[in-house]
């Protein structure tokens, strides 16, 4: 017998739910919901003592920290590893290890993730990777800022090459979003082997003493191949990435200081690379006149000051936030606010190395320059410099490599660059600390500025070496040589003269001189490209 003669009654519509039955099975439905939702919500009350114990907070304690109140929104919470063996099988935690999803800080749409050491000790397999990737993208989307709170043991050994390709993609987000949005990753626990170059690839890495660790490979296997026997702390503690590596901009006591500097950092900085940051009123600072930045700053070049009470005489309120503050300590980079608009401050400090550009110094401050130029942070350079710092060790450590990374990133930057030079500026320093000669919009200097090749005793020492051997009276020479010299090529006009300065100007103005210089440059065309550079980690 042929289909067709088959005798099949047609599909009739399925019989129907009487309408009480469908309610109390939904009813039910939801109930279980709510009661699996409150579970995963709450976590383990072991799992959450001990992160207490270890004076930790938990993953959604740290996010509501973090954000807004209320305005979390949490995607993937029943998530789960498909993995199997190695102990896996009976082991399924929702999340798993991470909670991840968008908020708002001040107002302001966020993406973030949070690792939960209460599961799996926050490692990382193909479902938690893919969680993370997920907020990537919708924050690459959407133009919004990105935050990862690390604190994981590492890569999932039972997933195997599944959590290396999870890092892989995440190493690959980060790259694809560098100068295009904001990234932060603020490091909460230990956050160990290819975790740790994610935190590198970001654009801003917060630590906290105690607590935060962050290396490639753990004391164990550091003696095992060296011999060296090294506590966790020692090899990537916070203190270590805060003053030695450079890895660490922001270090902090606790994880309330932490997140709430995340909090003032984002508020300073715009959603993405098409923005403007975020701007406050305007304060009347291009008439406000400071002449304590007179007393602050010695006329005798030689003598050292703290170039951060400058800093605050002509930023609002007195108020920046300094990154890399224990590294690098004879520059300084930080972000405030003149006159309401966010700016990028790079200042030498006198008190460290007398404000010499080394090696460290150049990297850090290039990486600085280009970050604020990527997202639209006008540029404003306080010059004090003698000079590169000599000697083999800096030749060594490849102080030209990095002084060229300085000067590539000035060079470069398209934003609204001003130049304040307070007292001197000598040599290849000066032209590398945002000189007119390498593109400058204005460029301002002190009634004490020495702008030069060297410094004085250097040239004459340099220039008139036979002559000072063959006087009778080389002490009288040398004065009065010194004298000529700083007459005719380091007078205050001198470069001003020769138009590589535009004013020279009373200290006491310098706070209104720079607010209308930036009001000045407000609408400096910027290139029409969507994505000028990415802020690689120098």
């Amino acid at each position: 017998m042929s289909i067709s003669e088959l005798d099949v009654a047609p599909a009739g519509p399925p019989p129907r739910t009487p309408p009480e039955r469908r309610a109390r099975s939904m009813g039910a439905l939801r109930e279980e919901l709510a009661r699996l939702r409150a579970r995963t919500v709450a976590g383990r009350p072991d799992g959450v003592a001990r992160q207490h114990a270890l004076g930790k907070r938990t993953a959604r304690e740290r996010l509501e920290m973090l954000l807004d109140e209320d305005s979390f929104v949490e995607i993937d919470i029943y998530r789960r590893h498909r993995a199997q063996g190695l102990g896996m099988d009976g082991r399924r935690p929702h999340t798993d290890g991470v909670v991840a999803g968008s908020g708002t800080v001040h107002g302001r749409r966020v993406f973030v993730y949070a690792q939960d050491f209460t599961i799996f000790g926050g490692a990382l397999g193909e479902a938690h990777a893919e969680k993370i990737h997920k907020v990537m993208d919708l924050a690459m989307s959407t133009g919004s800022p990105f935050i990862g709170l690390n604190d994981s043991g590492g890569a999932r050994i039972q997933e195997g090459v599944m959590s290396l390709n999870g890092y892989g993609g995440i190493f690959r987000r980060n790259v694809q979003a560098s100068g295009v949005i904001p990234q932060i990753s603020v490091v909460l626990g230990p956050c160990a082997g290819g975790a740790a170059y994610s935190a590198a690839l970001a654009d801003f890495t917060f630590m906290v003493q105690g607590t935060s660790q962050l290396y490639l490979t753990g004391p164990d296997v550091v003696e095992a191949v060296t011999g060296q026997r090294v506590t966790h702390a020692e090899l990537g503690g916070a203190q270590v990435h805060g003053t030695r590596s450079g890895v660490a901009a922001f270090v902090h006591e606790d994880e309330e200081a932490c997140l709430a500097e995340v909090r003032y950092l984002l508020s300073m900085l715009p959603g993405n690379n098409l923005e403007p940051p975020p701007a406050g009123p305007a304060c009347g600072a291009t008439h406000d006149a400071r002449p304590r930045l007179a007393e602050i700053v010695p006329a005798e070049p030689s003598k050292p000051y703290d170039m951060r009470e400058v800093i605050a005489e002509v930023v609002d309120d007195g108020d920046f936030l300094e990154l890399h503050e224990g590294w690098a300590r004879n520059v300084i980079c930080a972000l405030a606010r003149v006159d309401g608009a966010v700016v990028g401050i790079v200042g030498n400090q006198p008190l460290v190395l007398a404000g010499v550009l080394d090696a460290d110094a150049a990297q850090k401050a290039a990486r600085f320059v280009r970050f604020c130029d990527a997202f639209n942070i006008p540029l404003v350079t306080l010059v004090d410099v003698p000079g590169f710092l000599p000697g083999t060790e800096q030749e060594y450590a490849g102080i030209i490599r990095h002084g060229a990374k300085l000067l590539y990133a000035y060079c470069e930057a398209t934003v609204p660059r001003v130049q304040v030079i307070l007292r001197k500026a000598y040599g290849g320093a000066y032209i590398v600390m945002d000189s007119r000669s390498i593109g400058a919009d204005l460029s301002l200097a002190w009634p004490t500025n020495e702008i030069a090749v060297m410094g004085a005793e250097g040239a004459v020492n340099v220039v008139f070496r036979r002559e000072l051997a063959a006087a009778t009276d080389p002490a009288g020479l040398r004065a009065e040589l010194l004298a000529r010299y700083a007459g005719e090529l380091v007078h205050p006009q001198y470069a001003a003269e020769r138009g590589l300065v535009d004013d020279v100007i009373d200290p006491a103005q310098t706070r209104s001189a720079v607010a209308r210089g930036l009001a000045m440059l407000r609408d400096k065309r910027k290139p029409g490209a969507q994505r000028k550079h990415g802020n690689v980690p120098l």
